[in-house]
Parts: C-alpha cells; sequence; structure tokens
C-alpha cells in the first residue's frame, strides 16, 4: 500500500501503473506496491489496452491524449507512464490519491 511513486520529469510527471487488461469495466482501482492500479475492458492485443488505459488517464487528469504516453512496458502489465502539462500534487489530486483512504486492496 502507501502512496504513488511518481517523479517530475521533461514537464511532466513519471509514474508506474500495473493494468489489468479484459476487466468488465474501465476503472483506476487505487494503489498496489506503489504503482497505480487500473483495470482495463480492452483486450491486450494490438496496443488495444495501452490505448483505452491512456485514453482513462487523459480523462482522468484533463488533459489530451496525446499529453499520455508509454514510455514502457508496451507489452507488459507493468508500463511506465508519463503525462506531459501536469506537476506530482495535479496528478495526485486529481487521481484521489492524495489521502491514505483512497488505498484500495482490489
Amino acid at each position: 500500500m502507501g502512496e504513488l511513486s511518481v517523479r517530475d520529469a521533461d514537464g511532466g510527471v513519471v509514474f508506474t501503473a500495473k493494468v489489468v487488461p479484459g476487466s468488465s469495466r474501465t476503472a483506476i482501482c487505487g494503489l498496489l506496491d506503489g504503482m497505480l492500479k487500473v483495470k482495463v475492458s480492452a483486450a491486450p492485443e494490438k496496443g488495444k489496452a495501452n490505448q483505452c488505459l491512456a485514453g482513462l488517464l487523459a480523462g482522468q487528469l484533463g488533459v489530451k491524449k496525446n499529453a499520455v504516453s508509454i514510455v514502457s512496458g508496451h507489452g507488459s502489465a507493468v508500463k511506465k507512464v508519463q503525462v506531459c502539462g501536469i506537476t506530482s500534487a495535479t496528478l495526485l489530486a486529481k487521481l484521489n490519491l492524495n489521502t491514505q483512504h483512497n488505498v484500495s486492496t482490489g
């Protein structure tokens, strides 16, 4: 549990996300070992889950979809994600992760 590990980089932030593809719905589930846990309804094929992740994060953070990029882990469940144009504080606030009460164990 704990908090999301985020670092400032190149006019934005970089953090690690644990993605669970093929879920019944697309949603941010909370934290898992310092990573943002996200369930996506898209299948893990041809980048569909990655596109779904980028779309969800862009909508939640109020940035354009092209401001969200996957830096590493394109074919893995664990991905490094970069979001341009926001700060760490903004990221945590918009994801409702600025308190420990929003940590999910699921």
